[in-house]
């Protein structure tokens, strides 16, 4: 008479071959695989657990194991659903929640853009209605000279890219806005090193805004988000304050489009 496992041993060994899996995905580099003897040490099952545990994820192509090694690696299968994953990301789907969040965090209006050379687009906006209403609107474009979204981009850009930018001129709107290529080169270089940006002043006259980047599954910049304010509000020690809560949110975002930088770690 045979008997039916029960929900709850089902339960367990979909959690220990998930386990399994994600072990093998975390410990082993390109084109290497684990052993059988590996795998039930460092997880504490034994082998014949982790050959019944692996033989589903070989079945559905989640796992290989090689023939002459007895080795497992990942399978084909996860490809598949990585690319099925991707596809259905969507840049202003994701960050929908978390900039809605940072609002209501800040007080003050969030933005979200993406890059059209030489500007910066903006597809979201988030904003206090009892605060005064930035200038800014969905579907407007500004060059990325002068904002804090475009630079936080540039910063995780080509030099090819920042020549772009300074071709397509650099003139003041405000008595603030960078002007000079070297000025703006030594800024995305300290972008680069605090995770953030800051527009004081610089796209206009009484708005300062901090920004930071948005990363895709390639770990390559895909749009930024900001928060931007009066700067009678958004004083310099207010921007200091906020900057890192700017900077979680977009590795927040950015760890849901795929990316492998982490929230937890800042980086």
């Amino acid at each position: 008479m045979t008997t039916t496992p029960s929900p709850r041993n089902q339960s367990s060994s979909l959690r220990r071959a998930l386990d399994i899996l994600a072990h093998i995905r975390d410990d082993t580099g390109p084109g290497r695989g684990m052993s059988l003897t590996r795998i039930a040490e460092e997880l504490g099952i034994n082998k014949s657990t982790v050959l019944r545990l692996t033989t589903p994820l070989i079945d559905a192509d989640l796992l290989v194991r090689d023939r002459e090694t007895g080795w497992f690696r990942l399978g084909h299968g996860t490809l598949r659903l990585g690319q099925v994953y991707l596809s259905s990301l969507d840049l202003r789907t994701a960050a929908a929640e978390p900039l809605r969040l940072l609002q209501q965090a800040s007080g003050e209006t969030c933005h979200l853009v993406v890059y059209e050379p030489p500007d910066v687009v903006y597809i979201d906006k988030v904003e206090n209605e009892t605060n005064v209403r930035m200038a800014s609107r969905v579907g407007s474009r500004i060059p990325a000279y002068r904002t804090a979204v475009g630079k936080t981009i540039l910063a995780w850009l080509d030099e090819a890219a920042f020549g772009v930018v300074v071709a397509a001129g650099m003139p003041p709107v405000t008595e603030h806005t960078v002007t000079d290529p070297a000025r703006l080169r030594a800024e995305l270089e300290r972008v680069r090193r605090q995770g953030y940006a800051i527009d004081d002043r610089e796209n206009e006259r009484e708005v300062r805004c901090v920004a930071a980047p948005i990363f895709d599954h390639t770990d390559g910049v895909t749009g930024a988000l900001s928060v931007s304010g009066l700067a009678t509000r958004m004083t310099p020690a207010r921007v200091r304050e906020i900057a890192p809560v700017v900077a979680r949110t977009g590795l927040e975002i950015s760890h849901a489009l795929g990316s492998s930088r982490s929230p937890e770690a800042g980086h």
